[in-house]
């Protein structure tokens, strides 16, 4: 087994702490970068959309100017604030004095059999009543039962209450045949899903999630467009599409394993 990883992590913000680490920083930001950060603002880019495509502004970048599909090394990204651990570091206190012990830097050798990594999964459907009836006012009215039916809060009821009643479906519906009805499917019936965009596959299978994926971003885009994308719910509408998509996508198209990941925000 190929055991060599090869770790991207994207920030707006410096990570003073990480510069001597062994992963490759990445910005998206504005901020005044030294050399230690891939910038993605040259070549084939859509730096422009920053603040509507998030980390994905760095990924299309690596993908469309970096990415060699001939290699068999382990790809992965990650994200400031959210980082891959070690399997056996899921309970530790992690600080920025052991960090660099449970951060993940070559694969386990129990990756030996999958095609793909994606972080552990969070579940939608723990939603508190009140916060149903201040958000989720249009999707109760037509389903009554989501307000006592866990089962019923969707990945798709999710979204409607955080980013945009409906927005979600008109996205879907512009998406390729090969995988709209299933998405449709998934996000109409299942509970939980793999966050952050953050996964770690092998070049060849990443040519093929960002060809899915900025296809169907770009189709997305002739609906909703930028000047209307405001405020949390849908600044990072492209974003949030694709972390819905992410999920679906690995698992449908890829042998998956779930891998723990740790939030990790040291005040420095």
């Amino acid at each position: 087994m190929n055991n060599k990883l090869e770790i991207y992590c994207v920030t707006d913000k410096k990570l003073s702490y990480l510069e001597s680490f062994n992963y490759n920083l990445a910005t998206v930001g504005t901020d005044n970068f030294s050399d230690k950060y891939i910038k993605c603002n040259y070549g084939d880019n859509i730096f422009n959309k920053e603040k509507y495509y998030s980390e994905l502004t760095f990924q299309y970048w690596y993908w469309k100017n970096k990415l060699d599909i001939n290699q068999n090394n382990w790809l992965g990204f990650c994200q400031k604030r959210r980082f891959w651990i070690k399997k056996n570091s899921k309970n530790e206190t992690i600080n920025l004095k052991n960090f660099h012990e449970h951060f993940l830097k070559e694969a386990p050798i129990e990756w030996e059999n999958y095609d793909s990594i994606i972080c552990d999964s969070v579940e939608v459907n723990n939603i508190k009543k009140m916060k149903i009836i201040k958000r989720g006012f249009k999707s109760l009215i037509k389903n009554p039962s989501i307000f006592y039916d866990k089962t019923k809060r969707t990945i798709n009821l999710h979204f409607d209450m955080h980013h945009g009643y409906g927005n979600l479906h008109k996205a879907i519906d512009v998406m390729e045949d090969t995988d709209r009805e299933e998405f449709r499917h998934f996000v109409n019936t299942s509970t939980s899903f793999n966050p952050h965009i953050i996964f770690i596959t092998k070049p060849l299978i990443a040519d093929k999630w960002f060809k899915s994926l900025f296809l169907w971003l770009f189709n997305c885009e002739k609906i909703f467009g930028f000047q209307n994308l405001k405020g949390y719910d849908t600044q990072r509408l492209y974003a949030y599409l694709a972390e819905r998509y992410l999920s679906f996508w690995f698992n449908k198209h890829t042998k998956t394993l779930n891998w723990p990941w740790v939030f990790f925000d040291p005040k420095i």
